[in-house]
């Protein structure tokens, strides 16, 4: 599929702008079944973004955070080039007035994440990654480094909530690393970490609109991901996926030995 990457971002950061940003901290939130918070912002973005889609990509179909299971999954198995959306990543941050989430945007073809974007309207960045072309931070090309570092000085990125107790134990009585972070959105933290802002990242359960466009953004700009099982993050499915990841190859082989409770 011929992408304009430009466009597309364009597409997202005017959009976020116009719909997300004057809503911010300005919202009425509710709650869904899963204890998980909406807001009117996650309905509009989303309903924005389609109405976008219908004439700028037609032969595609838009699945969306806030569609239902059954929804979703009817798109999912149509075997029809599929944009996956979170409208507001980190929503309980942005009804909070909590200056941290983004709008992520994957493209799905032929059973692969082949192109994605993570905007931040609040610090204006725009990530975006294209399958085998790289990565970048509003235009400029995203390339991580060999950090050198031994994982006691790494920071981390986790999400305890999600994860065992016995690992959540483990994890505070041994701190393996530096330091710790808990930002409050999936997408826009492995952006972070694809632009060497942190060194290695935890979360036991991430939906795909939660991972898609990201993990693709980190893996384009030289980092590592993979499942608790060693797998690779999206298996051509909507179940959610553990992810344990770092900017390079030698953190991401001390943190993943660690995890295994070999260290």
């Amino acid at each position: 599929m011929n992408l304009d990457r430009k466009q597309l971002e364009q597409l997202v950061i005017s959009i976020a702008k116009t719909e997300l940003l004057p809503r911010f901290n300005d919202v009425v939130r509710h709650y869904k079944t899963d204890g998980s918070i909406v807001t009117e912002a996650d309905h509009i973005v989303q309903k924005q973004l389609l109405d976008a889609f219908k004439s700028l990509c037609p032969e595609t179909v838009l699945l969306g955070e806030e569609m239902t299971t059954e929804q979703q999954q009817t798109l999912f198995d149509s075997g029809q080039p599929l944009w996956c959306l979170d409208p507001v990543d980190g929503t309980s941050n942005f009804a909070a007035g909590i200056p941290y989430f983004s709008v992520s945007l994957a493209l799905i073809d032929q059973g692969e994440i082949t192109f994605g974007i993570v905007y931040d309207p609040i610090h204006d960045e725009c990530f975006s990654a294209q399958k085998g072309q790289g990565a970048w931070l509003n235009g400029q090309k995203m390339v991580l480094k060999n950090s050198d570092f031994h994982l006691k000085q790494a920071t981390a990125f986790i999400d305890f909530k999600r994860l065992s107790t016995s690992l959540a134990t483990r994890l505070v009585k041994d701190l393996p690393y530096g330091s710790q972070r808990s930002l409050g959105s999936i997408a826009l933290e492995l952006c972070w970490l694809a632009a060497g802002r942190g060194h290695i990242y935890l979360h036991a359960k991430q939906h795909l609109w939660d991972y898609a466009a990201a993990q693709l953004i980190l893996l384009e700009a030289g980092g590592i991901a993979r499942t608790f099982e060693d797998e690779a993050i999206f298996n051509g499915s909507l179940s959610p996926r553990s992810t344990i990841a770092a900017i390079d190859q030698s953190l991401f082989n001390q943190w993943q030995r660690y995890l295994n409770n070999d260290h």
